[in-house]
This record gives C-alpha cells, structure tokens and sequence, in this order.
C-alpha cells in the first residue's frame, strides 16, 4: 500500500518563490509514489491576529497556486482545516494528555509570543497539539517538512507515542521527509523568504513586478564597485541562480570573480530565468482562475473524502478513550412521555 502523507499550510495568500523552492514542487512530486492529503490549515491562522475579511481570499489564492503547481485534486485530497470538526475533537483529546512542560518549550512558541506579545494566547501555546491531531487524524506516515521544522515534527511524534502508550495503539509515527531545499534566503540576503518580511517573490506576480523585485535584491556584500571581483559563494542572488540555472551557474560563477558581470547584470540573469521558469505556472493560474466555482469545488469533494477518513479515526479514539456513545440506547419514548 502506498504511504500516506499529510502536509498543511497557514493560508497566507498569494505562495512565493520560497513556498515553490521549499515546499510545493515537493508536494507534487509526492503525489506519484504516495496517497496525498494537503490542508489549509485555517484554524491555525487564528493563533496569531488575523483579519477575517482577507481569511477567505487569501484560501482562494493560495489553492490557486497549489492546483496551477501540479497538485492533481483527482490523485490528492485538498480541502480546509475547519471544514473537517473532527480534528478540534482529536485536538481536545490531545491537550489532555501532553504536558505544558513540553508547549513550553517549543521555539516557534517563544517566536511568537515575543513579536505578539499582547496575543499569547492558549490557542498559541497549543499550535503544537492542534498540528499533531492534523496529522494524526488521517493515520498519515509521512510528513514533509524542512530541516527547521524537524523538531515541531518530533513533538508530534511524542504525543502520538503517549497516546498509544495509554490506549492501546492507534496511530502510526509520523516520519518527517525532508525537502530538496531546506530553506531559500529571501531577497535581503539573510532571512528565510517570507511575505512577512517582505524579502519575497510572487510566484503569481507579471514578469516585470518580479524583475523590479529581484533588481532590490540583496547581492555580495564584499563587492562595492563594478570593477571589483565579486563572490558568488556569498552572494544570494547567485544562489537563488542555482534554483533555475545549475549548469549556467558555473559561467556566471566565472564571469563575477572576473568582474565581467555585474551585480546588476546577475541580477537581470536570474529575472529573466525566474520568469521562464514560472511562465507555464502563471499561464495554468490564469486558466484555473477564470473556472468560476472551480477552486471552491475542489474544496468541497476534498473536505468530504477528508471527513469520510476522520469519521473513522474518531470512532476508533472515542471507543478507546472512553467516550463512546455507541453502547448508550437513547431512551423510548412513547405517546409523548419519557419512560
């Protein structure tokens, strides 16, 4: 039997080129060898403040680019977190037996709760518990994720051992399968790409917004004038290169450490590299957004196959905890009277 693997993403909006590089080519490759579940995880996204007005179009968009990617919804099942209850269900049965001791000491906790903190709140400190019930309510064996994401994986892994410790085993270990690329550095040269930081490319963005973004770009911090001889193994946008261009990325290596090229020069190289690379991609987005109700659709069938998955789980979990409802008659009732 193929494994089953289950990956979710905080509904962010428009994906960049650090989703792509990191994440989603990843999820699509998966698909050939193994049954897929892929989730916006909404709920998640209410842990830190939010606007509930964009919460919807920015599920919209990112679907978008998950389907106009490669993710097929006929091979992989593709739907929202909330649109699935049973896993605020597992969630609770979780937090009763993970210890805060363990919350606690979760470093994207204490990331949070320094640039938030006015909103450390219990859902915060339980991201961890919810993260592990997503993935546990689908039996899932396989998790994809990035090297800074193993250790939030292995809490997982420990709260699903404690459990079947304590009811008699019910679900699998998940193992982590790390991604191609680890971590792509955003365009201020230093940080993780992201759309908070503003360091990002738009994988949906027109050639020409994502040329004048990469013309900010960050470049070699050695190399000041236009004569000197660059250097590429420190230089961020001949890294981001590698991505589009691996066997042109030996030419350009050569020409920047005999200051043939520019920095502005390697810069426009890799725009016009990025942009051939995503013109397939943006063409099918285009495609996939003018299907009106498509994307909604998709949802909708995905959440049902979801939910026919976590019905099952929950069955089994309830039986063994000891919340079964099952084995109770519901009383008769007979001319209006309760006997």
């Amino acid at each position: 039997m193929k494994q089953r693997v289950f990956s979710g993403a905080r509904p962010t909006g428009k994906q960049h080129l650090g989703n792509y590089l990191g994440a989603i080519q990843n999820y699509v490759k998966l698909q050939d060898e193994h049954e897929c579940i892929y989730c916006v995880v909404d709920i998640h996204a209410l842990t830190t403040p939010w606007n509930p007005n964009d919460l919807k179009d920015n599920i919209r968009e990112m679907v978008l680019d998950w389907l106009a990617a490669g993710i097929d919804p006929k091979r992989s099942i593709v739907f929202t977190q909330s649109h699935v209850p049973e896993v605020t269900q597992l969630h609770t049965l979780f937090s009763m037996i993970t210890p805060l001791g363990w919350l606690l000491r979760v470093p994207s906790f204490k990331e949070k709760a320094r640039q938030f903190p006015e909103n450390v709140n219990y859902g915060l400190v339980g991201y961890p518990v919810l993260m592990t019930a997503d993935i546990a309510l689908y039996k899932a064996t396989v998790v994809p994720v990035g090297e800074d994401q193993v250790a939030h994986l292995e809490l997982a892994r420990e709260i699903v051992r404690r459990f079947n410790q304590l009811f008699g085993a019910t679900f699998p270990e998940p193992q982590p399968r790390l991604t191609e690329y680890p971590m792509v550095v955003g365009l201020d040269g230093y940080r993780k790409m992201s759309k908070t930081l503003g360091n990002h490319i738009e994988l949906a963005a027109t050639p020409e917004e994502t040329r004048r973004r990469i013309l900010t770009a960050f470049t070699d911090p050695a190399r000041r004038l236009r004569s000197d001889p660059g250097h590429p193994e420190s230089c961020n946008v001949f890294h981001l290169y590698s991505f589009f261009d691996a066997v042109g990325q030996e030419a350009i290596a050569r020409d920047c450490r005999a200051a043939s090229i520019g920095c502005v020069g390697c810069k426009e190289l890799l725009a016009q590299k990025v942009n051939e690379a995503l013109a397939p991609f943006r063409e099918r987005r285009a495609e996939i957004a003018a299907r009106k109700g498509y994307v909604e659709d998709v949802l909708r069938d995905g959440a049902q196959r979801a939910e026919a998955i976590a019905r099952s789980t929950m069955e089994e979990v309830m039986e063994k905890v000891g919340l079964a409802w099952n084995e109770v008659k519901p009383p008769k009732v007979s001319s209006g009277v309760t006997k």
